[in-house]
């Protein structure tokens, strides 16, 4: 178990350091279109509500995203990661939702669309981890993928990531800096 959380610390890590191009939204085959990634209750540059941290329902926010059509489009991803002081932390990963979908409710993690699958996060729980320290940046951040994610339940987080970039077409970014 010790050994699953290093690595997954490691991966985290990598991500955070490289504003996850070393991993998630890079195409090695064709350049990466741009995604508009909104929220109605979400700011880019502003606090993250309270809601949506630990600090009060810790639910997941509504996210909307817009970009020109991709006819190789086949689903979206999202992923939502935070760099906490010195500590990087995947807290969501939401996969598979069809690509015809250009917005999420608020708690879409505990009412996911039909046939999406969510990983297992950094802590160990699987769907939305909200947010809980503060100094910190939180990102959520929108992928187009060509094809869908094809893992079985249980599939390690570096694993589930690594599908996602390697598939990404299309990808946008949201961040919200501390918590309410």
């Amino acid at each position: 178990m010790r050994r699953i959380a290093v690595t997954v610390t490691a991966v985290v890590a990598t991500f955070a350091l490289s504003g996850c191009a070393g991993l998630i939204g890079r195409s090695q085959a064709q350049d990466i279109a741009e995604i508009n990634v909104s929220s109605p209750e979400l700011r880019d540059g502003k606090p993250l509500p309270r809601e949506y941290s630990c600090r009060g329902d810790g639910v997941s926010p509504p996210l909307r995203w817009s970009s020109q059509p991709l006819p190789e489009a086949k689903s979206i991803a999202i992923v939502v990661d935070s760099r906490e002081s010195s500590e990087a932390t995947v807290n969501w990963v939401l996969y598979n939702i069809p690509a015809t979908t250009t917005e999420l409710g608020p708690n879409a993690a505990d009412d996911p669309p039909e046939g999406t699958g969510q990983a297992k996060v950094t802590s160990g729980k699987t769907g939305y981890d909200p947010p809980c320290k503060s100094p910190g940046s939180y990102r959520f951040t929108v992928y187009t993928l060509n094809g869908k994610v094809d893992v079985s339940e249980g599939t390690p987080l570096p694993t589930i990531l690594k599908k996602i970039a390697d598939q990404t077409i299309a990808r946008g970014r949201l961040t919200a800096v501390d918590l309410e």
